[in-house]
């Protein structure tokens, strides 16, 4: 795994962290009444990812060893549900600015303390196979021939840990002001377009590099 391929994730992994989704919304939600809270429902959260992407390694390592044009074709497998999720996400984008438009009402806090924080944001991502399948169309491409599949899916795991752990906290730190922004229509449309485009783009990309290969 290169430096170059390291950071074209984490990149990615930026993009898809700033699309709010179930966790962002927990964390709002516990934050509101307890930043301290907040940001350990983002630890949870994090730490739930690394577990995925273990679980993921250990699935993959053992596709691999068993044969590599099974393990070919999940790569394939894994573009098109990156193409897939870049497309429904766009479809999706008019219906949740028209929903966020007709929503006038402000999230219920949730009333946690740090250890109650911490659980809710694992049990949030563990709970939530969409992770699961990242980390399954993912991982194979940028495991290199005859490379350490548990090794990079870990390494994989532990930047969108990361990267996951720094956008939630910085969301529970702001909590009240950020759920105002993600509300915008315009702030969550272009974001979703945005990360749609490139999921898309990634998954043409992911498809053609499967096919000729």
């Amino acid at each position: 795994m290169t430096i170059a391929s390291l950071a074209a994730f984490a990149g990615l992994c930026l993009v898809l962290a700033l699309t709010p989704g179930p966790d962002t919304f927990l964390v709002l939600r516990i934050a509101l009444n307890r930043p301290g809270a907040g940001i350990a429902a983002a630890a949870g959260s994090a730490g739930a990812s690394i577990v995925w992407a273990a679980l993921v390694g250990i699935g993959l390592a053992a596709i691999l060893e068993q044969s590599a044009e099974v393990f070919r074709w999940l790569k394939i497998a894994g573009g098109l549900y990156l193409l897939y999720l870049g497309i429904s996400s766009f479809l999706k984008t008019r219906k949740a600015a028209n929903e966020a438009l007709r929503s006038s009402g402000e999230e219920t806090p949730l009333r946690c303390n740090r250890l109650a924080g911490f659980g809710a944001g694992a049990l949030s991502t563990l709970l939530n196979p969409k992770v699961g399948l990242f980390y399954l169309a993912i991982v194979p491409q940028f495991i290199p021939h005859g490379g350490d599949t548990m090794g990079a899916a870990l390494i994989l795991g532990s930047v969108v840990s990361v990267i996951a752990f720094a956008y939630l906290s910085a969301v529970a730190v702001v909590a009240f002001k950020a759920m105002r922004w993600l509300r915008r229509p315009r702030v969550s449309t272009a974001v979703e377009r945005v990360s749609s485009g490139i999921l898309a783009a990634l998954g043409v990309g992911v498809i053609a590099s499967g096919a000729s290969s």
